[in-house]
């Protein structure tokens, strides 16, 4: 196959991952590297050298010397940097500089601000007094609804700097599925907006705050963050500190010294049942992953302006905030991406002469259909890259990037990962060639391989994706997770001792990763993963509603489909009023990105002979697999309910012509 592109001299030499090479050959001649295959190879072989080359490379500091760099290969358990301190702002500041701003932002309204470094430092440096005036300690909670603005880096930052542990859910998220993620982590501090803008139109969420506020029991502070208006979140929210109070003074930034496997974060995953996972991730372990991710495999620096489209919801928004690891300013955008057209994006990457622009598959996708051609909407001539992750970005997508976008030279880096290790299993290299519809290679460190069923690691094959070496970035524990028993039912209840990822993946000749989808029956939709259960919540609390399942269907270079299945106790009817309200009750539980395309009404939901439902089985039916295959009927309560599914499966599969 030949390379859709391939990097210039100038590009290959000038990249960060050729001068970190150079830089093992000069700190070690065993570290000499002749291809990006060898690093590869040694880094997921030699793995504590390698870590410790990151560490060394990228300058991290500890005020105590670490006394191993990996206690034993295990997972989970890993145990990395024995004895070392670290603090992810302390290594955020060190790239602080006059020379440059550290955000530029702008939302759909048309509002800009601008802040330097040393602004920035500022603001975070007084929050984090302000927390500690309020008796928030290392290891106390701190939870954020708020949009991607600002605010929500520098509420971060204090928090971090101080051992504090940070969660947030963007303020588009239901009262349900916010409070089911909060409530988990027992919060001592909420940050909160009055509402948000989106599609040109203003939400109020005045009384979602209130909501959450009283229903978490732990909270002893809310502080009022006035994103629609200076009065009315003030006004609105009572009891509250506001924003600009806590930002008062010039104290000096204090970063805590922390062990290096100190909780800097809580994210969410979900899975098919239970309650969102809150995943944990530590100090060290994102510093070093993101160092590696964004600054050698995504080639980001000091001079560069780093543009990742995403809401506070999707696991994006922190990989975006890690660019102030390499020094990178950040331009973050909050808003609705195609309003008031799809221009949107583009024009803000233009004005602030972004030079990695990045955002979900779809995005791209819906440029594409619309006919947009960023370059007669904005001066692009600052862009060398263009990321893209969230679902396989269809071939037809290489084209008209690399037509439409920049100086006809751009590097088109997809990558695809997940809020499990936040960050990327596979990525980019701007010294490797590109193929169309497929990413470049196994990020460095990721001992990522498609394993068969019988698990063995196969080639230029569809295969499960597995990591079989520990990762720093790798979650440290789920909160609550009594014996660790979630956490390892989430990744190693297949393969012992090996991490499943939940996707299909095969290792192409080229030495590029092609992504499928996932194997499992979370929903992804636009890159935001929610667990099944959740919708149900909302589907099921309807009186008309006896019973539900949903499918999420994911084809290369095709958006997803998502199709609802209901169970009507006697006597409803699927009319429009209750679709209308099935629709609703979804969009206020979770987001407006998880409406099902299609909902039918079925006789039956298949399950288990223990009352699971047989989600994964009716989504291979529905992508061509042969039901001997997906299902033993003998585990099943009910087997006579797959007839439904057969038939609508032929009926849909036909229908479905260049799938």
């Amino acid at each position: 196959m030949a390379a859709f592109w391939a990097p210039s001299t100038q590009r290959s030499e000038q990249a960060r991952i050729t001068h970190y090479s150079q830089w093992l050959t000069n700190r070690s001649e065993q570290t000499r590297f002749t291809d990006y295959a060898s690093l590869w190879q040694w880094s997921v072989t030699d793995i504590e050298d390698f870590w410790e080359s990151v560490w060394e490379y990228f300058d991290i500091t500890s005020p105590t010397p670490y006394s191993s760099v990996l206690e034993a290969r295990k997972m989970p358990g890993a145990q990395w940097f024995k004895d070392a301190q670290v603090n992810y702002v302390q290594q955020v500041f060190r790239h602080a500089g006059a020379d440059r701003p550290a955000i530029l932002f702008a939302d759909e309204s048309g509002a800009e601000q601008e802040l330097s470094w040393a602004e920035l430092e500022r603001q975070v440096a007084a929050l984090a007094a302000s927390l500690r005036s309020m008796g928030v300690t290392s290891g106390d909670r701190v939870v954020a609804f708020l949009p991607n603005r600002p605010e929500t880096v520098v509420a971060f930052l204090a928090c971090a700097s101080i051992g504090t542990i940070w969660s947030v859910c963007s303020p588009d998220m239901g009262a349900v599925s916010v409070l089911d993620r909060f409530r988990q982590i027992e919060p001592k501090v909420l940050i909160a907006c009055d509402g948000y803008r989106y599609s040109g139109k203003t939400f109020s969420r005045v009384d979602v705050v209130e909501q959450i506020r009283s229903q978490l029991p732990t909270l002893q502070q809310l502080i009022a963050v006035p994103v629609l208006g200076a009065d009315n979140a003030g006004a609105a929210l009572q009891n509250a500190r506001q924003w600009a109070d806590v930002l008062l003074g010039d104290a000096p930034l204090q970063c805590t010294w922390l062990p290096f496997d100190h909780p800097l974060w809580v994210v969410y995953s979900s899975g098919t049942t239970g309650m969102p996972k809150p995943i944990v991730h530590g100090h060290g372990g994102i510093i070093l992953a993101m160092s590696v991710s964004l600054g050698l495999h995504n080639d980001l620096g000091p001079n560069d302006r780093y543009h990742w489209y995403s809401t506070t919801g999707w696991i994006m928004w922190n990989c975006q905030v890690g660019g102030l690891l390499v020094g990178s300013t950040l331009c973050i955008f909050d808003g609705n991406p195609g309003y008031p057209d799809l221009g949107a994006l583009w024009r803000f990457a233009g004005k602030n002469r972004a030079t990695l622009f990045g955002a979900g598959a779809a995005f791209y996708a819906s440029c594409l259909k619309a006919g947009v051609v960023p370059n007669e909407l904005a001066d692009l001539s600052a862009l060398k890259t263009v990321g893209s992750t969230g679902s396989p970005l269809a071939s037809d997508c290489y084209d008209w990037i690399q037509g439409n976008v920049g100086n006809g030279d751009i590097w088109l880096a997809p990558m695809s990962g997940g809020t499990d290790l936040a960050g990327p299993f596979i990525g980019g290299n701007p010294t490797l060639p590109v193929y169309r519809g497929e990413m470049q290679c196994r990020v460095l460190g990721a001992a990522v391989h498609a394993f068969s069923d019988a698990g063995e690691s196969v080639l230029d094959e569809v295969g499960e994706l597995v990591c079989t070496e520990p990762m720093p970035c790798m979650p440290l524990f789920f909160w609550n997770d009594t014996d660790n028993l979630r956490y390892l039912d989430s990744y190693f209840d297949t393969f012992p001792g090996v991490w499943r990822h939940g996707d299909w993946m095969k290792v192409t000749e080229n030495g590029g990763v092609i992504i499928y989808g996932r194997s499992d029956a979370t929903i992804n939709r636009h890159g935001i993963r929610m667990g099944t259960s959740e919708l149900y919540q909302a589907v099921e609390a309807l009186p008309e509603v006896q019973d539900s399942m949903v499918v999420d269907l994911e084809f290369l270079g095709k958006a997803s489909y998502m199709p609802l299945f209901i169970v009507l106790r006697e006597g409803a009817q699927l009319d429009d009023a209750l679709y209308q309200r099935i629709m609703l009750g979804i969009r206020e539980a979770l987001t407006a990105r998880h409406v099902p395309n299609d909902i039918f009404v079925v006789p039956a939901i298949p399950r288990t002979l223990s009352g699971k439902k047989l989600e994964l089985p009716v989504k291979k039916l529905l992508l061509g697999h042969p039901i001997e295959k997906v299902v033993n009927k003998d585990s099943m309560a009910n087997p006579s309910s797959l007839d439904w599914y057969l038939d609508f499966a032929r009926q849909w599969l036909s229908q479905q012509t260049d799938i």
